[in-house]
């Protein structure tokens, strides 16, 4: 499973990771940086360290699971 993770810092300087599910794929990173800056604007989200205040990055995380049989 792929996610996208958005990376904000909030007023205490922490880094703040909000996860997408299944993003839309190939992800258009103007498009990604619009959704960011208006989370941001809206003033959308707000942590234990205060109000987010700038974007950090934002990266898509593939997940591989692989089972081993035990024998």
């Amino acid at each position: 499973m792929k996610k996208l993770e958005l990376k904000f810092e909030n007023e205490d300087g922490k880094v703040v990771t909000y996860s997408v599910d299944n993003p839309i794929e190939p992800v258009d990173p103007a498009t990604v940086g619009s959704a960011m800056d208006e989370i941001l604007t809206q003033n959308a989200f707000t942590t234990s360290g205060g109000n987010l205040v700038a974007k950090k990055s934002a990266r898509v995380v593939e997940r591989i699971v692989q089972d081993i049989e035990l024998a």
